[in-house]
């Protein structure tokens, strides 16, 4: 455990005090906006697709899901300088913050270079691995050679997000996600549609335009750093090398990590599945997706509004506050969450065919729209057991409890989606139905469990940062509804 030091800095104090006093729409808005921005960011390069080479959507669904599994080996750093530094200022505390971020910046760089290295050398390795279709290995080789070879950038930048957000500042990430779709979309244009497309990039050209995209919102977040936040990363930090920082971070990191590795590596499971049973299930997949991610956005970013709150206000020793608070979030988050995945379900057949009217693809486009509105359905009962995840194990992970929601991931994910998905899928032949309902009752199992873990309690005293527990009054009751 990092010592204490303390502090009589009276402006970090009222700054710290008015983040947790904050409301989690204030925080929580900006977050909903950038994981929307975020999550067009890769959509937009499958719609616009769409309409060219359906083989080249397929092939880039299948990159990207090797390469989302491979950026969660920087959230081990990225998501425990999250919980530190918002507890460190919830606690007044700011002795060891300018070293923190730098050493989760350093670190996140070096194993982001390392893995670029490894996708661009070794991409052909990892496609075979998740059994792509022969048809869609140009493609895909293309796409994660470009993608997966400036990885290291998507990690920085997902480092510098986590930084805002602890301090309060989540419109930063917002404005980035802006700024990097607007030159996604405008390159994914020119070489598609636009005057480079005699170049007959195709997917190429979408890694491209993808990559330069996050060059752009990388450079834009040092200098939102420099100009606004109160710290500093400089290579001086590292001299002498503060181990006790990185094994902080490291032990706090990997539980909190391991729960969104175990979920990834089982749907690259669940996308080995799927890639066996024919183009058709394979595209209502990432479209099913697509969609689908929609409904729990809201959900998200109440989830990481609340963690901010919640960090801050653990630090400060205020656990009552932070057991109110997550009672409150996860109701609202449960009603809009799944109003939002029934109107998707009722709306389907347009929004899904906003991905199959194409005329060269009439013959299977049907067949996806049919697939797809059952997939939704049953997207519904998802979405229950999704937003109680959401919201109260980012809350756990906040309060320094970070190994439970490993443990049960671990167990669950593993015996409902993987084993379950196989049976009901394969097995007994549902396909993508099947393994849609085993998903679905992973999520609400574990929603529920984590539900009575919190409620009971257990996460009370797993503060990361020595803290004396405040008055009642040092933060505000919780409004009622």
């Amino acid at each position: 455990m990092i010592e204490r030091k303390e502090t009589n800095s009276g402006g970090l104090k009222k700054s710290t005090d008015s983040i947790a006093n904050a409301s989690v729409f204030k925080l929580a808005w900006p977050i909903f906006v950038q994981s929307l921005l975020a999550m067009l960011l890769g959509y937009a390069d499958t719609l616009m697709l769409s309409g060219y080479d359906q083989t080249a959507v397929g092939a880039i669904g299948n990159a990207n899901q090797i390469l989302g599994f491979l950026t969660l080996a920087f959230t081990v750093i990225s998501s425990a300088s999250g919980v530190v530094v918002a507890q460190y200022l919830g606690a007044g505390q700011r002795d060891k913050i300018d070293r923190i971020y730098t050493v989760c910046v350093a670190f996140n760089l070096l194993l982001s270079l390392v893995i670029s290295g490894i996708v661009f050398l070794g991409n052909d390795a990892l496609m075979t691995l998740l059994h792509t279709p022969a048809e869609m290995m140009d493609n895909a080789r293309s796409y994660m050679r470009i993608v997966g070879g400036f990885i290291f950038t998507q990690a920085v930048l997902d480092t510098m997000s986590r930084i805002f957000q602890s301090n309060g500042r989540t419109v930063f990430g917002m404005v980035i996600s802006l700024g990097m779709n607007i030159l996604n979309v405008c390159g994914n244009y020119l070489f598609l549609y636009g005057p480079l497309k005699t170049l007959g990039l195709g997917a190429s050209g979408v890694a491209v335009s993808t990559t330069f995209s996050r060059i752009m919102g990388l450079c834009a977040a040092f200098v939102f750093f420099a100009c606004f936040i109160d710290g500093h990363i400089s290579i001086r930090y590292l001299k002498p090398f503060p181990g006790d920082i990185l094994r902080t971070l490291l032990r706090l990191g990997i539980p909190t990590a391991g729960e969104n590795i175990s979920y990834n590596i089982s749907q690259l499971f669940v996308t080995g599945f799927v890639n066996t049973m024919g183009i058709v299930a394979i595209n209502t997949k990432i479209y099913a997706n697509i969609l689908s991610n929609f409904a729990f956005l809201y959900s998200l970013s109440v989830a990481m509004g609340t963690m901010i709150i919640v960090g801050h206000a653990v630090g400060a020793g205020n656990y009552d506050f932070a057991y109110k608070r997550v009672n409150r979030s996860m109701r609202s988050a449960l009603i809009v969450s799944v109003c939002i995945a029934l109107l998707n379900f009722l709306i389907s057949p347009l929004s899904l065919g906003l991905f199959t009217s194409s005329p060269e693809i009439a013959e299977i486009g049907s067949q996806i729209v049919s697939l797809g509105r059952k997939v939704l359905f049953i997207g519904i009962f998802l979405e229950l057991g999704r937003t109680s995840n959401l919201v109260i194990i980012n809350s756990l992970k906040a309060s320094g409890d970070v190994r439970f929601p490993t443990y049960l991931g671990i167990i669950a994910m593993w015996n409902c989606t993987v084993i379950g998905g196989y049976i009901l899928g394969i097995v007994c032949g549902f396909g993508l139905i099947g393994i849609w309902i085993a998903m679905a009752a992973d999520e609400v199992i574990r929603g529920v469990v984590v539900a009575i873990r919190w409620k009971h309690g257990t996460w009370r005293g797993k503060c990361v940062v020595q803290n004396q527990p405040q008055e009642q009054d040092s933060l505000p009751a919780i409004p009622t509804e």
